[in-house]
């Protein structure tokens, strides 16, 4: 009987300590009603021949509607074409469990921002807001994301997403594959 309180003792600790955190970035209430975020994790990451591209995400939750905030961020020494976001802009999320997530993109036409930096590299910053429909995000509680097709105006393209990842920019360590697993009950609790 001692056994089976250790045991006991044991899994409930477990299950305590397995579970991240959540990390808000923002939350209010207020008389308009409720805005809640998580701080922006990057979720993608390549870097080929002077050329990168970084993915970034944060969840919102807006009066209990649900979004990804997305961020893509690409540098260059070369020319960076534009990928732009149009209202038929959409994000798929391939589950391990085989099933697939759509998010709609919500917002105007953009191509995001060109820039130049100080080394002279050329960059391009495009954000865009992604809805979730009223009851697509269950499989995303507690299936990882393997892959995620991004159709822009004019292109679709894939990111492929890990199961770990370390950037080379800041070295941080970051579970894409789980990223929805672990901060969508952040906004919908």
């Amino acid at each position: 009987m001692k056994n089976l309180y250790f045991v006991l003792f044991l899994l409930l600790n477990f299950a305590a300590f397995s579970q991240k955190p959540c990390e808000l970035d923002i939350n209010v209430t207020d008389s308009l009603g409720t805005y809640k975020s998580t701080k922006q994790q990057l979720v993608f990451e390549r870097s080929f021949a002077g050329n990168s591209t970084d993915i970034f995400f944060f969840l919102s939750s807006t009066n209990g509607v649900y979004a990804v905030e997305a961020q893509f961020l690409q540098k260059s020494n070369e020319f960076i074409k534009a990928s732009c976001f149009d209202s038929n802009s959409k994000i798929y999320l391939q589950l391990n469990n085989g099933k697939i997530v759509t998010l709609l993109y919500s917002g105007n036409e953009t191509c995001g921002t060109y820039i130049h930096d100080e080394k002279n590299t050329n960059n391009r910053i495009t954000s865009g807001i992604f809805l979730f429909a009223k009851d697509n995000f269950e499989d995303l509680k507690i299936s990882p994301v393997t892959f995620m097709r991004v159709k822009y105006s004019g292109e679709t393209i894939d990111y492929p997403f890990k199961t770990e990842l370390i950037s080379e920019l800041d070295k941080v360590k970051s579970e894409p594959e789980n990223y929805f697993i672990n901060n969508l009950k952040c906004i919908t609790d």
